[in-house]
């Protein structure tokens, strides 16, 4: 997809040594080591422009600590945050304090789950099934984009926690036959083989005849207008992302009468994940590596792309198909 191809981005570099760096350290501060970066779609609203944008990028990180003068980082410790995309960098008190730990929850082989199941999408997931659409068990939920980091992450929690009916819907059979194999989903529908918000629709009513309670969405479009046609009574409907809109100069309008869900009494709501991510909700850090070591989370599946020069493949890979899971650059 050329909008957001390599074409678009500049790798910056520049000499510095460990020691001059280390020479910058504030009392509080951290010099960090990044090990991998992310790339997620959500970083495409942030650099739609019509002129020149020069801004450095900045994203989803995971790494470790190379020397502290904060007594709550140690040197060797790993950790998890929202920074600029270079290798190295020193981290003011202020900075260190919106970072988070990792230590004793990954080791530096596992360092990418910080950026998958333990970060961003792990809490998007987390906070989505649990507190914006509040699932029961045994319900039925349907989850667009369910290939991705995020989607695959709500269908098997979906799965595992509550028992719940799981279908999900992404592009070409290989993906489609995936998340059933891997990731355990009961349904799973191909929307590269739909073209109407009508066919959309009969395929969610060929595997779920009663409609769904939920809907868990990471892409809007005729996903979002079929979900609510076959909503249930008291359904809840969570809007994570609109990926089919990211590219668009204007966003398509959705096709939906809100008179309906009045006296079905329905919920719709948006929300990202930083509630659950910076633990002002829910138990997200102390709930999420548990679950993966008792094997709640069946399969952690990365797209991996290797050095820093590989980002910008990597972050298009998103909007053309060309990833399965979380991506990860490794650097």
């Amino acid at each position: 997809m050329k909008e957001c191809g390599p074409e678009h981005f500049r790798i910056v570099r520049t000499e510095r040594t460990l020691a001059e760096l280390e020479g910058e350290v504030e009392e509080g501060g951290i010099l960090i080591r990044n090990l991998v970066f992310s790339a997620d779609p959500y970083l495409r609203g942030a650099i739609k422009t019509t002129g020149s944008l020069k801004s450095q990028m900045a994203g989803f990180v995971a790494g470790k600590v190379i020397a502290s003068k904060n007594p709550k980082w140690a040197v060797g410790d790993l950790f998890g945050g929202n920074l600029p995309f270079v290798n190295v960098k020193v981290l003011t008190a202020q900075e260190a304090a919106g970072i988070w730990s990792l230590t004793g929850k990954v080791t530096e082989d596992q360092i990418s789950y910080g950026i998958g199941v333990l970060g961003m999408p792990g809490s998007t997931a987390y906070g989505g099934l649990i507190d914006v659409l509040q699932a029961k068990q045994g319900e039925t939920i349907f989850i667009s984009g369910a290939a991705g980091a995020v989607g695959g992450m709500v269908g098997m929690l979906a799965k595992t926690l509550f028992n719940c009916t799981v279908i999900g819907s992404c592009g070409g059979p290989q993906k489609a036959a995936f998340i059933k194999e891997q990731y355990g989903f009961d349904h799973s529908i191909d929307y590269k083989t739909i073209n109407t918000r009508e066919e959309m629709v009969e395929a969610l009513r060929a595997v779920a005849p009663n409609g769904i309670d939920l809907f868990f969405d990471n892409v809007g479009g005729i996903h979002l207008e079929a979900a609510l046609e076959v909503l249930r009574p008291r359904g809840r409907v969570a809007i994570c992302g609109q990926i089919q809109e990211y590219n668009n100069k204007v966003p398509v309008p959705v096709n939906w009468n809100p008179f309906k869900m009045i006296y079905a009494q329905q919920r719709i709501e948006g929300f990202v994940c930083h509630d659950w991510l910076f633990g002002k909700r829910g138990n997200f850090h102390s709930d999420m590596p548990q679950w993966l070591q008792e094997g709640k989370i069946a399969k952690v599946q990365e797209t991996v792309f290797e050095g820093i020069d590989s980002w910008p493949l990597a972050f298009q890979s998103l909007f053309t198909g060309g990833n399965t899971g979380k991506v990860v650059v490794r650097l």
